[in-house]
């Protein structure tokens, strides 16, 4: 089945940096887009990044860009969001999600979160 587990998660002061990592199984990872998004105490999900199957193309918010870089290793199953310049707005639960190229725009499959606190 499949399986997302994030990790990298941590306290950081505000300008401060952190690199998450989302390990994915249970599917052929280099059919899958991949997105992160994040969500706040109180708050809907936001979309943070994404990343098209095969790494060539990267898409990021107004909120994120310039600072947070999403990338992704695929013989090693992996995405990765390196994020820069952290505010406190940062703070939030981040998860990865997967969407297969097949089903555009639909990404079911959510890992646990990591959270990042930014104070």
């Amino acid at each position: 089945h499949v399986q997302l587990v994030e990790s990298g998660g941590g306290l950081v002061q505000p300008g401060g940096s952190l690199r998450l990592s989302c390990a994915a199984s249970g599917f052929t990872f280099s059919n899958y887009h991949m997105r992160w998004y994040r969500q706040a105490p109180g708050k809907g999900p936001e979309w943070v990044s994404s990343i098209t199957s095969d790494g060539t193309n990267t898409y990021y918010p107004d909120s994120v860009k310039g600072r947070f870089t999403i990338s992704r290793d695929n013989a090693k199953n992996t995405v990765y969001l390196q994020m820069n310049s952290l505010k406190s707005e940062d703070t939030a639960l981040y998860y990865c999600a997967a969407g297969s190229v097949q089903v555009p725009g639909v990404y079911a499959d959510w890992g646990q979160g990591t959270q990042v606190t930014v104070s």
